[in-house]
């Protein structure tokens, strides 16, 4: 199913713990020299600028590819023969991603990535082309349309499943999003259907994690997890998965609750409220997960920003200084209070760092703010105007002229 072997991607796992460990000092030079030695993995793997950058220009290339292989071969194409290529396409790029980990053995290296991603937009556009471009118009066909978004999710899935990427679940879940809009125009029922699948998402993870606590898929569940955590929240508030949701952010006025009715809208308000509290019992307790605590508090957050938009109340300039206040607050007494626990831990919780992750997270962070920060404006050298004159020094000091 892995395109990866277990023992490789387990000895990944095992050099990353290692470096970790090195850099904090918990091994020495020799024994970091030893056990590197044990971990030898043969992928082939790269930064993250480096493999950002192969990405996107792996991007450009297949899309450049495929736009001159259309103007140069087919001229003025149906829309049949379109999509049939377009799915030719898809093919290609799906097998060339196979290919690169296969022979080339590459690990998040960008390339495959790209050409995995180029597969999936190649045939939700091929389906989209050969089944519904320049169609007639009716209500069968238009609920037939649901199917791209369901192959794309699909597709992602599988990306997911057999390249272990993140962000691949992440599409399957935007793609799913799409889907009820086919099948009813009611929204509270679209919502009620994005919630259902994003809980039938979450039960599955959570029975197959259990059987993977303690190798290295267990991290890529806990993701997954995490993701589908917010994603039930988000379908859940109303006001954050609205379609006007600029223009309400904006000031443009509140929130348009008729087409909710006042049940619904309400459960989802009190539903908003126990949610945070069930995402962070659930990261703290079983087995202290970083992620899903993470996005408890994350939601915990959006649902003080959202209760005043939900009741209606009106928003005032100091609002975002308050919560502020608040979040530095309780993040100022969490860390005194572990702290003041035996050897500063608290239930095997501690405000230390142990791991140099955090502060190469914080090191990419900077760097990615210092590349986006705008330039600050230098000021322009002054020059002498050419209408200022000057008495040649005449009304000097001390008595002095322009003769002395």
């Amino acid at each position: 199913m892995r395109a990866y072997s277990a023992s490789s991607e387990e000895a990944l796992r095992a050099r990353n713990l290692l470096k970790d460990w090195a850099g904090e000092g918990f091994l020495t030079e020799t024994q970091y020299q030893r056990m590197e030695q044990e971990t030898v993995c043969e992928l082939r793997r790269t930064n993250i600028f480096l493999r950002l950058v192969l990405f996107l220009f792996s991007l450009i290339i297949v899309g450049a590819a495929a736009a001159l292989f259309f103007v140069v071969f087919l001229s003025r194409p149906s829309a049949q023969t379109t999509g049939i290529f377009l799915l030719i396409l898809a093919g290609i790029s799906y097998a060339a991603a196979e290919l690169a980990v296969s022979r080339a053995r590459l690990y998040r290296y960008g390339i495959e990535e790209a050409l995995a991603v180029c597969s999936v937009g190649f045939l939700c556009a091929a389906i989209q082309f050969v089944f519904f471009e320049n169609r007639a118009y009716s209500p069968a066909s238009h609920e037939m349309q649901f199917l791209v978004p369901t192959a794309g999710a699909i597709a992602s899935l599988w990306i997911w499943r057999r390249f272990g990427l993140p962000y691949a679940f992440l599409a399957a879940m935007i793609f799913v999003v799409f889907v009820p809009g086919y099948w009813t125009s009611s929204h509270s029922a679209q919502h009620l259907i994005v919630a259902a699948f994003y809980a039938a998402g979450l039960i599955t993870v959570a029975a197959l994690r259990s059987r993977h606590r303690f190798t290295y898929l267990n991290h890529e569940y806990s993701i997954v997890e995490a993701l589908l955590w917010i994603g039930i929240y988000l379908s859940i508030n109303l006001q954050l998965s609205s379609v006007d949701l600029l223009g309400h952010w904006l000031g443009r006025g509140p929130q348009p609750t008729t087409e909710f009715s006042r049940p619904f809208y309400w459960t989802t308000w009190v539903l908003t409220w126990c949610l945070p509290p069930a995402v962070l019992a659930r990261g703290l307790l079983p087995h202290k997960d970083r992620f899903v605590i993470a996005v408890g508090a994350i939601v915990a957050i959006l649902t003080l920003v959202t209760n005043k938009p939900y009741l209606g109340w009106q928003r005032h300039t100091w609002d975002p200084m308050l919560l502020g206040v608040l979040l530095i607050g309780v993040a100022l007494f969490i860390r005194r209070w572990l702290a003041r626990g035996t050897g500063g831990i608290r239930h095997g919780f501690t405000a230390r760092r142990l791991s140099g992750k955090d502060k190469q997270w914080m090191n990419a962070g900077t760097t990615a703010l210092g590349l986006l920060s705008p330039p600050l404006p230098s000021p322009s050298p002054q020059t002498d105007s050419p209408d200022v004159h000057f008495g040649g020094g005449d009304s000097g000091g001390g008595g002095a002229s322009s003769d002395f």
